[in-house]
């Protein structure tokens, strides 16, 4: 069969390219090994939670998908970060960065993982122009000028103009592509998981740092009448597997005592799950008739909610080139994508590498310099608001 585009990856990031794409009329076929989960309380669902940030949203909207999004979503006013690096687990210096410095919108909008899933896969069912093929996957690509070929799991073959890599880290188009990445490895593991609390959260996004990596809030709707919030839980790598190992009561203690009680005692509201961290970007985003977006184009820790933010910016960069291009796919549109979107990326990654590493710090002295340099960066008031700025991509995107 042929199509104009082959989408190779159902998480998020390939859902929204074959929903973006198809709303422009092209014919796409996207595809993912694995059924995407979309019930809360299922194995395999993934209880992380996605903030979209202002430029995220806009082009959510813009391709049809934030209709179904936006009684669900959370909106996040304002972004709290908390040094706790003393001897003792207690708040030190607490700064808030609000929207209102810089914007009359909200930083982001918070929405969890599973929650996007279920909604993009039916948005999708509604478009003649995709179809989505859950359970197959692909296996090789063979490129020439004018088209790809592309092997699925199922034996099958499909021929297209423009195969766009969204399936991961580990990306098989990427390496069937020959593209190599840079990683970056910390030895570090995020617990991620819900939770109620009695302090009500106030739509406030609050990033505790301490060792280990930050311990983060990020807000949820109530429920069952409780405040819930998502967190995300970033430590070195064994002790994130003896937190993951504890039996509930003793795993609420040890997350209320590491959040420094901010929002009382905690308690889980989900089954936890566990990823590890790295940073990684590819040498090259694009090669003969593919481009390569979202983590198989780059990988964050989830520091400052960039890792989809930034996804969703190459499905925007590449959205617009195809546009302007009589051929998609062609080599002066990939090398422009290539062009347009690396120099982002590498700082961006490299910005937070740089970010976790200060976060990871357990030598006092170093944490008290750490604590010293929040309270700088937010006096200024230049500086925070640049800092923002920046982590709105609306600076050097």
């Amino acid at each position: 069969m042929t199509y104009d585009i082959v989408v190779s990856g159902g998480g998020i990031a390939g859902l929204a390219a074959a929903a973006a794409f198809g709303a422009d009329g092209y014919s796409v076929l996207c595809l993912d090994p694995a059924p995407p989960v979309t019930d809360r309380n299922a194995e395999g669902a993934d209880l992380r939670t996605t903030a979209f940030l202002q430029p995220a949203q806009a082009f959510l909207d813009e391709i049809g998908l934030w209709l179904r999004l936006a009684a669900h979503a959370m909106p996040l006013q304002v972004m709290r970060i908390v040094d706790a690096g003393g001897e003792e687990p207690k708040a030190r210096v607490t700064k808030e960065f609000n929207a209102s410095d810089i914007s009359d919108q909200p930083f982001g909008w918070n929405l969890p993982n599973w929650l996007l899933r279920r909604e993009f896969v039916a948005h999708l069912e509604g478009l003649d122009t995709v179809t989505f093929r859950a359970g197959v996957g692909t296996t090789s690509l063979f490129t020439r000028e004018a088209e790809a070929r592309v092997g699925l799991s199922d034996g099958t073959k499909v021929r297209c103009k423009l195969v766009i890599a969204a399936d991961g880290r580990n990306s098989p188009m990427r390496k069937a592509a020959g593209i190599d990445v840079q990683t970056t490895r910390f030895g570090q593991k995020a617990l991620a998981f819900a939770v109620t609390h009695p302090i009500p959260h106030g739509n406030v996004s609050t990033e505790i740092h301490r060792t280990g990596g930050p311990f983060t809030f990020v807000p949820l709707p109530d429920l069952d009448g409780r405040p819930s919030s998502a967190i995300v839980w970033m430590e070195e790598g064994p002790k994130a597997e003896t937190l993951m190992a504890l039996e509930p009561e003793a795993f609420e203690d040890a997350m209320t005592t590491r959040s420094c009680s901010l929002f009382g005692l905690l308690e889980l509201a989900s089954r936890r799950t566990i990823w590890p961290i790295i940073s990684q970007h590819a040498d090259r985003l694009s090669g003969e008739r593919i481009a390569l977006v979202a983590e198989a184009a780059h990988v964050v820790p989830p520091i400052g909610a960039q890792g989809l933010n930034m996804s969703l910016k190459d499905l925007s960069v590449l959205r617009d080139l195809a546009r302007h291009s009589d051929d998609i796919g062609n080599r002066k549109m990939l090398d422009a994508y290539h062009q347009k979107r690396i120099a982002d990326i590498r700082a961006r990654v490299a910005g937070i590498t740089l970010l976790n590493r200060t976060s990871m710090l357990s030598a006092q002295p170093l944490r008290d310099i750490r604590a010293k340099g929040l309270d700088a960066l937010y006096t200024l008031t230049p500086v925070r608001k640049t800092l923002m700025q920046l982590g709105l991509g609306a600076k050097g995107a």
